[in-house]
């Protein structure tokens, strides 16, 4: 069995820890390994073990004693989803035709990590090139959620979310084209964030950072605690000299914001879907932490929700889902793979040119009247989804509750997500924390002081 006591430690406490040489690069991932052993086989989250993190640890632990230190994560292990590029270990995406694919090369966010000094442990499941609010494919199967095995750990980045809230990998990185960290870090009680369009990366993740659609997919790091993610973040992005997208916009350090300068604009309801009670009420007790910490907290909710999420549900399906057809067909997966048996994907016909052109330019003026509103307000406090996880299969009858998150995967906005609550069952409930274009400072400042409060991730009884 692993040290329960080492995998629950966050990335940051692992790194000083091993630095300090209190503990072995050797030992975390022994540990962790073990505790993959223990937990996988109920969730089924990693679904690939990486070969040589057992040598990869002995090598960082002899750097370290001849006094090399590669980086600011040295010795501390990670697992990665699995739309993302990994060299020399099997990247599936999730469909038929890539069961035996190995990539040679690793996406820009891996191949960071990694000279940051970060153990690959594995590759962690999602849905079929990350397209279902549920983690399941025909590769890997489905993925369980670790406080209710009968329910989902959301999707797609439900094999991370899972894998790291049962206390088991520091970390993971999510990626994000409708609430993709978000809802699986809210079902899953981790903290995760979605950056502002731009800026991280997307080179080697699938689908990239091509097409019509490339603005509303982010990748950002999920962690069971905020303190990793405003360690990972900055290590992630930034141009790659690949990504034609992502401009060099500095960031911003957490620990330099103000709380009590912060104009905060809280809603519990959306007017599309009304929350659970217990929903509303960690909304209102995060607002009221931030509140207590000295920001202005007044009821206000953005402009256009229902309209945003319109198109961007619109723009999603605009050709007729030719986007994700090309992507299976590129693989070599029969049909549209596991769309073919899941059957929730509507039957879109491809919308005229003018059609089109309308609908994008309806989206831009939502963009605009949206980002015209937020100038006034430094963050904005709001459900994740209108209830915690769902059992597995329910996520047709719930799709409407994205209208929560989808919405700033059409603005671009980052967005924070950090466990505020708990349900009667005892499933997590999540906060979301948005803030302006380029302030994943603000949403992070705002995040440690949730967190603080609600006292953020817990572990799972499995």
């Amino acid at each position: 069995m692993g040290d329960t006591g080492l995998c629950d430690r966050s990335a940051t406490a692992l790194a000083g820890m091993i630095a300090r040489r209190e503990v072995s690069s050797m030992e975390v991932v022994e540990a962790c390994l073990a505790r993959i052993a223990e937990v996988n086989p109920r969730i089924n989250a990693v679904v690939r073990l990486a070969d040589g993190a057992l040598d990869a640890a002995r090598r960082a632990d002899e750097d370290l004693a001849g006094g090399t230190v590669r980086g600011p994560l040295h010795g501390v292990p990670f697992t990665i989803k699995d739309s993302l590029d990994t060299a020399g270990v099997i990247t599936t995406a999730g469909t038929i035709g890539w069961a035996n694919r190995v990539p040679d090369r690793d996406a820009t966010v891996v191949a960071r990590l990694r000279a940051a000094g970060g153990i690959l442990l594995g590759k962690t499941n999602t849905p079929e090139f990350t397209w279902s609010d549920e983690t399941d494919n025909d590769v890997y199967g489905r993925t369980s959620n670790p406080y209710d095995l009968d329910r989902t750990p959301g999707g797609s980045s439900g094999g991370p979310a899972a894998i790291v809230a049962a206390g088991v990998s520091p970390f993971d990185i999510g990626s994000d084209t409708g609430d993709s960290i978000r809802q699986p870090a809210h079902v899953c009680g981790i903290a995760g964030i979605k950056p502002t369009s731009g800026r991280v990366p997307r080179t080697g993740h699938w689908p990239g950072f091509t097409g019509l659609l490339e603005s509303f997919t982010q990748l950002g790091p999920m962690a069971r605690r905020v303190e990793d993610l405003v360690l990972l973040l900055p290590l992630i992005a930034g141009p790659d000299g690949v990504d034609p997208h992502v401009p060099p916009v500095p960031l911003r350090d957490p620990t330099d914001v103000a709380i009590g300068g912060l104009r905060v604009a809280m809603f519990t309801d959306n007017g599309i879907r009304t929350p659970t009670p217990e929903t509303i009420r960690a909304v209102e007790t995060a607002a009221g932490a931030l509140e207590a910490a000295g920001a202005t907290v007044e009821m206000r909710m953005p402009p256009d929700l229902g309209a945003a999420w319109d198109a961007w549900d619109g723009l999603i399906r605009a050709d007729g889902w030719s986007w994700l057809r090309r992507l299976i067909a590129a693989a070599g997966t029969p049909g549209m793979g596991s769309y073919d048996t899941r059957g929730w994907l509507s039957d879109a016909a491809p919308l005229p040119g003018d059609a089109l052109g309308a609908l994008v330019e309806r989206a831009d003026e939502i963009r605009s009247r949206m980002l015209r509103w937020i100038q006034g307000t430094d963050l904005v406090v709001c459900p994740v989804m209108p209830q915690p996880a769902i059992r597995h299969g329910e996520s047709t009858a719930a799709w409407f509750g994205d209208t929560y998150s989808d919405v700033h995967n059409l603005t671009g906005w980052p967005a924070a997500v950090v466990r505020g609550g708990t349900s009667p069952e005892g499933l997590p409930i999540g906060v979301q924390l948005v803030a302006r274009p380029w302030r994943e400072d603000v949403a992070l400042a705002a995040a440690r002081v949730v967190e603080a409060a609600s006292g953020g991730w817990q572990r799972p009884t499995m």
